[in-house]
């Protein structure tokens, strides 16, 4: 019952750290509630990106004739078919988890776990039995779920949130996703890759508003292309379910309107599980539904820590995993680096993909930086044109007085297997010049990135 480290939460900040922790020699539980793996492996990155998938396949089938390909008969989507291969995909990465968490002797504690004063966590299990654990260090990574708008109650059924839109049974005729950030924007090119016909709302003046504008006007383009009918700088006032449709009334520039759908998919972001776990018995503070920590996710009670969806920042799956591990190597003594929270990349993955790190234009022109800008389209991309998939561009911003790459901004197939060479590059400062004598392959997508890097400096000779 008395262990080094106790971790609450398994997903990709939770286990993470639970297995360093047991690399570097320390006696470790992990307590889980749910699905080792937490919501990532079970309801959102993994299985969604399998949905996603299916939905590839069928657009290929269906343009199968652009590749010179016939075959008999007509694809159709069968969307029960593709909800069970993402819960078996899912169900394999989690029991993925249960071996590493076996592999590397951490002690899995099914039940819900509530922090304790003295260094303790009590674990509810299944049966409503309670058992008390004592460890030197208690970390915290009970992640986050979807956040309600009180106009927006999900009932599960007519509203619904990402957990009830992975699963449903029945392929929705019609549907209204409110919220056009990652998740919003993966569900309503899945749904609209397959037959549904969804209506996009937004409430900031651009979809996926946290990305660069070239790249939000270039993917709305691609899903207006693709048939999707898009309200931005637009709200959903109310929703009525009485009738056998949903009557969703959107407020929008032009005044309001009324749109009938089968469903309702609330997208609007997440909340912090953070509640009835015994943060305020402990005395640990919080800010805005987050757990303050510093720079190295200790809270302001020693030997309690937090990281992931609970503390401020990206909620991203790879953020947390990366705190999971500093956190770690500094409660083992060892020397960490503080996270560079400027140098995350975000990727969604709809059709064209997005992936972005660092400073977009206006944020580089609002800092105050001089800078420099170029721009490769896939048109002009032997590969791309090749796949099939000519939407999109290489964007690449540099401080024109010293030549720090400030950010990186992609749309277009497999961009999100490219972004990774931006942020190493960046990691490492390294220059334009030095990218532009990197020998890229070709024809590859990723040779995109140096074509961009080249305009940047008047050297493409791609344009």
């Amino acid at each position: 019952m008395q262990y080094d480290l106790i971790v609450l939460g398994s997903g990709p900040g939770g286990y993470v750290a639970a297995i360093r922790a047991s690399q570097l020699g320390m006696n470790v539980a992990c307590i889980e509630r749910s699905e080792p793996g937490g919501i990532c492996l079970n309801w959102g990155c993994i299985p969604t990106k399998a949905l996603l998938k299916s939905a590839q396949v069928y657009n290929y089938l269906n343009k199968a004739t652009d590749y010179g390909v016939s075959f008999s008969g007509e694809a159709t989507a069968d969307l029960s078919a593709m909800v069970a291969r993402s819960r078996g995909v899912a169900e394999q990465m989690s029991k993925g988890i249960q071996f590493l968490l076996k592999k590397h002797k951490v002690t899995l504690i099914a039940g819900t776990g509530k922090v304790k004063p003295g260094k303790k966590v009590e674990v509810l299990d299944n049966e409503g039995n309670t058992t008390e654990y004592s460890a030197n260090h208690i970390i915290i990574a009970t992640g986050a779920r979807s956040r309600e708008l009180p106009n927006l109650p999900q009932d599960g059924v007519k509203i619904i949130g990402y957990r009830n839109a992975l699963t449903l049974d029945k392929q929705p005729e019609s549907m209204v996703v409110v919220g056009s950030g990652a998740i919003g924007s993966e569900f309503a090119y899945f749904y609209n890759s397959i037959g549904t016909k969804v209506t996009l709302v937004e409430f900031m003046p651009s979809i996926v508003p946290n990305e660069d504008e070239d790249v939000a006007k270039q993917l709305e383009r691609s899903f207006k292309k693709q048939g999707m009918k898009i309200y931005t700088s637009a709200s959903v006032e109310s929703v009525d379910t009485s009738g056998e449709n949903c009557k969703v009334l959107i407020k929008t520039k032009k005044g309001d309107i009324t749109v009938e759908a089968d469903l309702v998919l609330s997208a609007v972001g997440i909340v912090s599980n953070i509640e009835n776990m015994g943060l305020e018995e402990v005395g640990i503070t919080t800010n805005r539904g987050k757990i303050e920590v510093d720079e190295f996710y200790r809270t302001n009670i020693e030997g309690y820590y937090a990281i992931g969806d609970v503390v401020a920042g990206p909620a991203l799956a790879h953020v947390a995993s990366h705190e999971g591990l500093i956190c770690v190597e500094i409660i083992a003594g060892h020397h960490a680096e503080p996270m560079n929270y400027n140098n995350i990349p975000g990727c969604t993955y709809t059709s064209p993909e997005v992936a972005s790190v660092g400073m977009t234009e206006k944020q580089a022109i609002e800092a105050g930086y001089e800078i420099k800008i170029g721009k490769f389209p896939f048109t002009a991309s032997g590969k791309a044109t090749a796949a099939g998939n000519k939407d999109g561009f290489v964007k690449v911003i540099f401080d024109a007085k010293y030549g720090e790459w400030l950010g990186c901004h992609m749309i277009g197939d497999n961009v999100t297997e490219i972004i990774s060479e931006v942020v190493v590059a960046r990691k490492l400062e390294t220059t334009g010049r030095e990218i532009i004598d990197a020998v890229h392959p070709h024809p590859s997508m990723s040779e995109a990135l140096m074509e961009a890097v080249a305009a940047a400096y008047n050297e493409c000779v791609h344009l």
